[in-house]
């Protein structure tokens, strides 16, 4: 093969090992810098081998830390709950993304290169430590290397799975390895993807990570329900059984979820995100103790998450939630909501598929309007700076900001609103597990209709029957804008997913003037629902890496 002269892996290797990591306080990811390290003489204690671990955990949280595009804006973008948005003078890099189509934006042909280096040295990170582990000299009794390595195999099943599902047609690099190669069968990226899920649900004990202090580490339930997700993916997708995993394993995960008792819901949905829940006091010292509501990061329900702290600077440290900005009202700071670059809009038909009791639709959506965003100081020139405003966004992911303006993300004031943002990402909740089993059918715990009983319970809706369809439309609505709807739309079919976009359809105002936004469906099923690989890497890989079609 021949050796690859793209960038992608030579920064993984300088990335490798966790020996140059950013700041990041009260978080077990914090570890000093170890400048002095090198692949010569690390890998050789247990000691080496948790700042490795550290740094596979780095890696996953740079590429939200370190954006390009970001997963799960893009996420949400391509669904049928947003527009592309942001300001009405920036480029159209997100209308590209949202309309499947690169004419709209023609000098956007490395969109997502950014995106696309940091998963692959996030990727070689977990093989770095996982080929070296025979180098290390564990310590006896401490289940440390089962449980090291079973994290690492999960992170990288992680970063995959989200590869395989943005561009289908990916590298696979197992082992940590600088060259040229052919994009892989996804058939074979989903065998290593469901490999790792498995071997971290066989190694990581079941006591493992359960605690505060560990939160946001993998346990050996969030590696269950992830390759729950992932065989939901693939078999609706694919339209076949994947090799490696079965329906059956899959149901035991799911069950051996329920019946841990690890896991419960909290009261209420919009507990579970800061600026759905948090009620600020008149003078801005902070948030309301007798009304704020936030479950906090380390509640019940949250199985797994991609922890962020505020220590971002502009010198290289990459520790918060970067694309978190983008989610933001459009220069609009309306406390508990801070300002942002108006990305995402939310479709108003999105809006309209919640009933009228459905207090989700308050928990996940900002109406400014009915919230009085309208009426307060920055509207007016937010708005007439904010392309393809509704008059509606994304709550849960909102930044958030006290009642002066300032940002919210550090409790004094003085976080930056475009860097230091830290709310983190939910990967999997108990919810979403529940819904799995309405959807996949009864297990020993609790029945299929019971777990889609309890889901509706906790927002106060009846009963309705358990049918796939209903099941589908309730994540809509459960799970809005936590990045879940597009996959969920594109793994019914292509068609289904271009008949849902193309629904979207509707009436805006960018730039303060009336216009509407417009889909073409067979452009949609062109792509197959893929996104574009970066020209930049097919550039450098001398033609080894083929374009996904309609890019």
């Amino acid at each position: 093969m021949k050796i690859l002269k793209s960038n992608i892996l030579a920064l993984s290797v300088v990335a490798a090992g966790a020996l140059t990591l950013g700041s990041c306080s009260d978080s077990f990811l914090d570890v000093s810098s170890k400048t002095e390290s090198t692949t010569g003489n690390f890998y050789k204690t247990e000691g080496d081998a948790w700042r490795a671990l550290i740094g596979c955990y780095d890696g996953w949280r740079r590429i939200s830390s370190n954006p390009g595009v970001g997963f799960y804006v893009a996420s949400t973008v391509m669904s049928d709950e947003a527009y592309g948005g942001t300001g009405a003078g920036d480029g159209f890099t997100y209308q590209s993304i949202d309309h499947f189509d690169i004419s709209f934006s023609p000098s956007d042909m490395n969109m997502y290169e950014t995106d696309w280096v940091n998963y692959y040295a996030a990727v070689y990170r977990c093989n770095e430590l996982l080929d070296r582990a025979d180098d290390i000299a564990w310590l006896e009794n401490t289940g440390n290397r089962e449980l090291y390595l079973g994290e690492a195999h999960a992170l990288r099943a992680l970063c995959y799975f989200d590869m395989v599902r943005l561009w289908g047609n990916i590298p696979l690099f197992l082992e940590a390895i600088n060259e040229n190669r052919e994009q892989a069968n996804p058939d074979d990226v989903y065998a290593a993807i469901f490999a790792d899920f498995k071997f971290a649900a066989e190694n990581i004990p079941a006591d493992a990570n359960l605690t505060k202090a560990d939160n946001g580490r993998i346990t050996k339930y969030a590696a269950e329900a992830m390759a729950a997700r992932a065989y939901l993916f693939y078999t609706g997708y694919y339209g076949k059984e994947p090799e490696g995993i079965t329906k059956a394993e899959v149901l035991n995960y799911l069950n051996d979820i329920v019946a841990s008792h690890n896991f419960e819901l909290v009261t209420a949905v919009k507990d579970l995100f800061p600026a759905s829940s948090l009620v600020p006091l008149a003078d801005s010292s902070g948030w309301n103790p007798e009304l704020s509501t936030y479950a906090g990061e380390a509640n019940s329900e949250v199985i797994l998450q991609q922890k962020f702290t505020p220590s971002q600077d502009y010198n290289g440290n990459a520790d918060s939630n970067r694309w978190q900005v983008m989610m933001g009202m459009r220069s609009i700071n309306s406390s508990p909501y801070g300002k942002g670059w108006g990305a995402a809009t939310t479709c108003p038909a999105f809006v309209e598929m919640f009933p009228a009791n459905d207090p989700r639709r308050e928990a996940a959506i900002i109406d400014l309007a009915a919230e009085g965003v309208t009426s307060v100081a920055d509207f007016e020139n937010g708005w007439k700076d904010w392309r393809e405003y509704t008059g509606y966004t994304c709550k849960k992911y909102s930044p958030i900001a006290f009642p002066n303006g300032n940002s919210a993300s550090k409790p004094d004031g003085t976080g930056d609103f475009q860097i230091t943002n830290m709310t983190n990402w939910v990967i999997m909740r108990y919810a979403d597990v529940l819904l799995m089993i309405a959807e996949l059918g009864d297990v020993p715990a609790i029945t299929a209709q019971q777990a889609l009983d309890e889901v509706r319970a906790r927002s106060g809706l009846a009963s309705i029957p358990a049918t796939k369809a209903n099941v589908l439309n309730e994540r809509a609505l459960e799970l809005a804008y936590e990045g879940h709807r597009y996959w969920d739309l594109l793994r019914q079919g292509v068609d289904v997913l271009a008949a849902a976009i193309v629904a979207k359809k509707g009436p805006v105002t960018s730039g303060g003037a009336a216009s509407t936004v417009e889909y073409d469906a067979e452009k949609i099923r062109q792509t197959k629902g893929l996104s574009q690989i970066p020209y930049n890497q097919i550039t450098l890989a001398n033609g080894t890496l083929k374009q996904n079609a309609g890019w």
